[in-house]
């Protein structure tokens, strides 16, 4: 069967795509940026992937008319913009419109849980974006989930933030609020298995765990699995903006995000039935397990995707090919050169940079610069990188950005997405047997050239030290 999945670089997205890649469909990838989307040789015969922007009607026309079923991974909820529910509306107007014009059987829809009388606005948009798509002339079928639980998901490291790095906390009192959780392989598995699947045409089914609890005992248990003592003291003072501030400063979540989350953590989030589970034959697994199965995955270092890497999560939030190209006219640089005997060496040193690896030199430095970056309003050093090992064009590397990770040339570029007086780049390219570091910086105004001048005895050492610890 020929697919279509929208949302191929999201956090859903990255992980059906093998399973539907492993059933022996043909997909169709929708991205927006082709440099973010990397297939494995052994499956780029079963991949297409095709540039669409949902909110421009014109590109949809590069959607085959020959689909059999289609995936609708599309939301808006780390969007900066303040007419999200707008677009999101606009997006499934155009995708319904196209899918009209297909001989597409059936459609998949991931939702939210919207059984509260009184719902937020991001999950009253994603209950109007649901009635947008069942009015299409395709069978349909509608899953509403609630706190999603997995390695990169953003609800697993916000409860992993909070709980590993605050041993005492005062709460807001929507800690209360109950929620029935359910684990990210759970979700996947009801998502291939609902495709083509009959029963489900003209339906909407909500998903969740066996086990409904509030935010705070999420937090107590995840503790419990951790061997770690938590105290946690819930006040009804803390308003919705200062909750807001709570989860931006302690979680690795961007300031939009956490607006969102703490609107949408005041609704009760609990399946209304859970008959979906009973039909395709599944066992939902429990909460403490899916915490488990998530530390597997981070332990092996086998995390497939994490809502980190969302380019909304930071300062690009168009096509990376317009930054990898890396200015020279009116740009300050610093230039080290170091010869090594070993490639592979410096090669794995270079991939393996940031994140728990850290920098190799004076990390406390860049630590310390993520920290006032995180009080200006930027992203800060929390957002560390999804894997320990494997690095690829588009993952966040703290508050940098890789634009491009090529091993056969030995070239990693990344830009900075924390708050500056202009624009910034540092690339490691290996030639032969030297090692070239650039640290470039386009200035904005004069503020930008005395920032740079100012920096100048810390690079001097932080860039000296790190090209000396890679090539040692």
């Amino acid at each position: 069967m020929k697919i279509l999945l929208t949302g191929a670089t999201g956090y859903i997205g990255k992980r059906l795509l093998p399973v539907l890649i492993e059933n022996g469909h043909h997909i169709i990838c929708c991205v927006r940026d082709k440099g973010r989307f990397a297939v494995p040789e052994i499956h780029q015969d079963q991949v297409t992937i095709i540039e669409i922007d949902f909110l421009n009607p014109e590109t949809l026309k590069e959607i085959p008319a020959d689909i059999d079923g289609a995936y609708y991974l599309i939301h808006s909820m780390s969007s900066n913009s303040g007419d999200f529910a707008l677009l999101e509306n606009q997006s499934a107007e155009n995708f319904r419109n196209r899918m009209n014009h297909t001989e597409v059987k059936h459609i998949v829809y991931l939702s939210g849980i919207t059984n509260d009388h009184s719902l937020s606005k991001h999950l009253a948009s994603r209950k109007n974006v649901e009635d947008i798509l069942k009015s299409g002339s395709y069978n349909f079928t509608t899953l509403r989930a609630g706190i999603i639980i997995g390695s990169g998901s953003a609800s697993f490291e916000i409860i992993r933030d909070l709980t590993e790095k605050l041993p005492v906390m005062i709460t807001p009192r929507w800690l209360q609020t109950k929620s029935q959780p359910i684990a990210i392989r759970d979700v996947i598995t009801m998502l291939e298995k609902v495709m083509f699947n009959e029963k489900t045409f003209a339906s909407s089914f909500d998903i969740g765990g066996p086990d409904v609890l509030t935010y705070k005992e999420m937090l107590l248990k995840y503790a419990e699995i951790r061997k770690l003592k938590r105290l946690i003291i819930t006040l009804p003072v803390l308003t919705p903006r200062l909750s807001s501030y709570w989860l931006y400063f302690v979680t690795s979540t961007t300031f939009s995000l956490a607006t969102k989350l703490v609107d949408s953590m005041k609704v009760e989030v609990i399946c209304r039935d859970n008959r979906l589970a009973e039909m395709l034959d599944i066992s939902p697994m429990p909460y403490q397990e899916a915490i488990a199965a998530a530390f597997t995955k981070i332990e092996q270092n086998a995390i497939i995707s994490s809502w980190k890497d969302s380019l909304i999560s930071g300062r690009i939030n168009t096509k990376l090919s317009q930054y990898v190209q890396v200015p020279v006219d009116g740009c300050f640089k610093d230039i080290k050169n170091f010869s090594f005997t070993n490639r592979s060496k410096v090669q794995s040193r270079i991939w393996a940079i940031g994140g728990y690896t850290g920098w190799y030199y004076a990390t406390w430095l860049w630590q310390l610069r993520g920290y006032f970056d995180k009080l200006a309003g930027g992203v800060g050093m929390r957002r560390g990188r999804t894997s320990g090992i494997d690095i690829h064009a588009g993952d966040t590397l703290d508050f940098w950005r890789v634009l491009l990770a090529d091993k056969k040339q030995g070239r990693l570029l990344l830009f900075a997405e924390m708050k500056l007086p202009g624009e910034a780049w540092l690339e490691f390219r290996i030639e032969g047997e030297n090692l070239i570091q650039t640290a470039t910086f386009r200035p904005k105004g004069l503020y930008g050239r005395l920032y740079w001048y100012l920096s100048l005895p810390f690079h001097f050492f932080i860039f000296k030290g790190m090209i000396t610890a890679i090539t040692k």
